[in-house]
């Protein structure tokens, strides 16, 4: 009776392959970023959702701010963010993170969020707010927002942060439809294209990016066939990356995969029709972004300058 239990036998690690891993960060650049974003209380989806070019993007003070505090109400298989109830909305974020954006000197940033059900707007009010706080504090600053899908209100919230005028807006599909019911329960496949779908709609002007993860048990064909969905719905700019797990609570990895498979589907991307697309292993979606922008626009006004179109 006194017995020791038997212990389970542990799952064993999986190792990532060689192509995938990165240093860990511990440039002066990264700590004095790291500082910054704790002066002003402000939440980064580079270590709350525990990004793997952290180190790099914050050596070069590049930072993808997360508004609506650090709790989201949603827990997708995938994503490695806190679940709960959060906090108040805070009101001096949109300062903060102009404040934020003026002393990095940022020429393009990244604002996303957690997502917040509990919200009668979904938050859509704050991300007004931070794009306007930017545009007085930051005039010359690019702006690219990330929004969660504002489910059952996504049509107001749209209209309303499309009227602030963000430079880019990326609402990422995460997956394909066959996987959603247990990577991202919370959020419903067709509603996320038809957000991206009214982007356009209200102001064919704004770029319009959504970002997918490979890796969770897709199939070659699903994955062409989300690409076709996406440029139905006139999205210009298609992020692709390796899905890491974060913990072993998430979702496992189905497969890792390589380099060159993520050529091909580049190349397939790019012969559907997409402004640009940026694919390989440790792609996420704001990674090189302000860089990104200056190749979508670039992109955008060649193909403006074919059709004898205005250049932007």
């Amino acid at each position: 009776m006194n017995a020791p239990l038997p212990v389970p036998p542990q799952a064993p690690k999986q190792r990532k392959p060689d192509w995938i891993r990165v240093k860990a960060p511990v440039s002066e650049g990264y700590h004095e970023t790291r500082k910054l974003m704790r002066s002003l209380n402000l939440a980064t989806v580079c270590e709350e959702a525990a990004c793997p070019n952290i180190g790099e993007c914050w050596t070069k003070k590049h930072a993808t701010v997360m508004i609506l505090g650090d709790t989201c109400t949603r827990a997708c298989a995938f994503c490695n963010v806190k679940t709960g109830m959060p906090m108040k909305v805070d009101p001096l974020e949109p300062e903060h993170v102009a404040i934020a954006a003026a002393k990095l000197g940022l020429e393009h940033i990244v604002v996303t969020s957690v997502d917040r059900d509990d919200l009668p707007d979904g938050g859509a009010s704050q991300f007004v707010k931070v794009i306007e706080a930017l545009r007085r504090e930051t005039p010359h600053t690019t702006i690219e927002i990330l929004t969660p899908d504002f489910r059952n209100k996504h049509e107001a919230a749209v209209e309303a942060i499309v009227a602030a005028r963000p430079d880019v807006y990326n609402h990422n599909l995460e997956t394909v439809p066959r996987l959603y019911p247990t990577i991202r329960p919370g959020a419903r496949y067709y509603a996320s294209l038809r957000l991206l779908e009214q982007v356009k709609k209200l102001d064919p002007s704004i770029f319009t990016k959504s970002g997918l993860m490979v890796g969770l048990g897709e199939e070659r064909l699903e994955v062409h066939q989300v690409m076709d969905d996406m440029r139905s719905a006139g999205i210009d700019f298609l992020t692709m990356g390796q899905y890491l797990q974060p913990t072993p609570k998430h979702a496992k990895v189905e497969e890792f995969v390589t380099p060159d498979a993520f050529k091909a589907y580049a190349s397939i991307a790019r012969a559907k029709g997409f402004l640009l697309v940026a694919a390989s292993p440790l792609t996420r979606s704001s990674y090189h972004a302000g860089d990104d922008f200056q190749k979508m626009r670039d992109a955008r006004n060649a193909q403006l300058a074919r059709a004898g179109g205005v250049i932007a």
